[in-house]
């Protein structure tokens, strides 16, 4: 007796279907699974013959062979309990072939019978709608997830027992609840921005403002130009004066995700299991800030099991390194081909697997160890501590980064004046949110579709036209500051940007002007100054 189920085994951002081969014959009785296992799956036959047992399903002493199909691909996971309790029951004649024929199944079995939620739903149902299927059956946590994906019919079950009686016909239609979030309700408006509705009955939280940051006027002009574009940013100043206050409200000004840029973040932390009922589809962009602890592999992905890491987490949003020169230097130069490339490769003996990396870094660092340089009243540390410090950034590193913005101590009367002045006469972030989001629709209505800081080079000579005066300045700049060809591009994607900001179609010798202020030669004041 043979039958043969779909799944799908998770390989790096892709779902590849695998089948579930089942033979029950005669011979000595017992239970094999070959197929390049991981630990985990070899685990699988003890849960799935109990499972079958406290279903109600007794399974004759036979000898009982599964194979995971292809065998070169590596299976992680604890996905394959459900289809090869499945493939044991069609093998055993207790369903019909008719009911598993174009389905996928994908679940976790507890010894009860329970059917537990999964990682990778998303992209496993993605490359069943991709494979010709017609249903998905996966475990009642993650319908909500697999349902995000369109013409294709996503059935949650909580048990065997359930899945049993789904395939003999005594469940005809999905059971999803009206009171819990209703992931799937949104709907298009303009340009691909996607409304969601909630109604689970949670208290939306108040995000961080800019109305709550007093004065730090050039710091906030940095932050918009820097969210306009989706440019790299790096914030410097003594402690206490604002930058990881301000670094925080960023999230606040950026456009919205589209409904493909969604569920792509949305696939991403569904791979790393962080996808729940209520939250299916991640529709505001990530804002992670890892401590400076982070260990390499943590921030780039990989392991055993290999998994996103922190930097593919923050896919299409904002990876926030506080106290940046703290991060260990081989973290730091980590980001060097994530933040050229937009993507991660991790190349382990299982494979090659890739994770997506389109992130916006955003740093701040204090101006030497004790934080108080120039200012030599206060400032303790040595001149070698100084340089030391500083030089924890790598030349390569800065390159990369298009804006550098000083954040100055506040004096008394900034303090007071900003903690009298009315809240409607302070800015807010949905003043400066309403100027980023017409930047980004020239953007989109230039042709490029994307943000001003992801512009190829022959992009940029295109899209990137400066007046007469612009170029003569721009020429004077090269020569003085020595740029390289990367910081000769970001500066004219930075003029893009502030272009776009002041509505121009034309980038003038003042938005060229600004954009090669916020660059830096170094980061001590000193070297700013020459």
């Amino acid at each position: 007796m043979f039958s043969t189920i779909l799944t799908a085994a998770i390989c790096g951002m892709d779902a590849v279907i695998i089948h579930v081969e089942v033979d029950v014959s005669q011979g000595l009785p017992g239970f094999l699974m070959v197929g390049y296992l991981g630990s985990e799956v070899k685990e699988a036959g003890e849960r799935v013959r109990v499972a079958l047992k406290n279903a109600g399903i007794a399974i004759p002493p036979m000898k009982i062979t599964v194979n995971l199909s292809p065998a070169d691909i590596r299976k992680g996971g604890t996905g394959y309990d459900l289809p090869v309790a499945v493939g044991i029951l069609l093998a055993l004649g207790h369903v019909e072939k008719e009911r598993t024929e174009k389905v996928m199944f994908a679940g976790e079995l507890s010894l009860d019978g329970e059917v537990n939620e999964i990682r990778g739903v998303l992209p496993m149902v993605r490359a069943a709608k991709e494979s010709g299927m017609k249903r998905c059956i996966v475990p009642w946590e993650n319908e909500n997830e697999g349902a995000l994906i369109s013409g294709i019919e996503v059935t949650g079950v909580s048990s065997l027992g359930e899945v049993i009686e789904l395939l003999r016909g005594g469940i005809t239609e999905s059971r999803r609840p009206q009171g819990e979030a209703k992931i799937r309700e949104g709907r298009k408006e303009g340009k691909g921005v996607w409304v969601m509705r909630r109604d689970d009955g949670r208290k939306e939280q108040k995000e961080p403002d800019f109305a709550d940051v007093k004065g730090q006027a050039g710091a906030k002009r940095a932050a918009e130009i820097a969210a306009a574009g989706f440019h790299n940013l790096l914030l410097f100043g003594p402690p206490g004066s604002g930058k990881t206050m301000i670094a925080r409200r960023i999230p606040g000004i950026l456009p919205e995700l589209t409904e493909e840029e969604s569920l792509e973040v949305s696939s991403v932390y569904s791979i790393s299991g962080l996808l729940s009922r209520k939250n299916s589809l991640i529709f505001t962009r990530p804002f992670l800030s890892p401590h400076h602890t982070v260990t390499a592999q943590a921030l780039s992905g990989g392991g055993r099991n290999p998994k996103p890491g922190v930097i593919s987490l923050a896919h299409k949003g904002i990876l926030f390194l506080d106290e940046m020169p703290e991060f260990g230097s081989n973290v730091l130069n980590l980001l060097r081909q994530p933040l050229e490339e937009k993507k991660i490769q991790i190349a382990r003996i299982g494979g090659n697997y890739e994770y997506p990396a389109d992130f916006m870094l955003v740093g701040a660092m204090n101006p030497c160890p004790c934080g108080y340089y120039p200012d030599m009243e206060r400032c303790r540390c040595t001149e070698n501590a100084i340089r030391k410090y500083q030089s924890r950034l790598s030349g390569p590193i800065l390159d990369r980064i298009d804006i550098f913005a000083e954040v100055p101590a506040l004096c008394m009367e900034e303090l007071s004046f900003g903690r009298s002045k009315p809240e409607d006469e302070r800015e807010s972030s949905a003043s400066i949110r309403s100027r980023v989001l017409l930047a980004r629709k020239m953007q989109e209505e230039r042709g490029s579709g994307k943000f001003n800081a992801l512009l190829t080079p022959e992009e940029t000579d295109r899209f990137c036209e400066t007046d007469r005066e612009g170029k003569q300045l721009l020429k004077k700049v090269f020569g003085k500051m020595k740029l390289s060809a990367r910081a000769y591009y970001r500066i004219l994607r930075v003029a893009r940007t502030i272009a776009d900001l002041d509505g121009c179609v034309e980038i003038k010798k003042i938005h060229l002007a600004e954009a090669v202020s916020c660059r830096a030669d170094g980061i001590c004041p000193e070297k700013r100054g020459s």
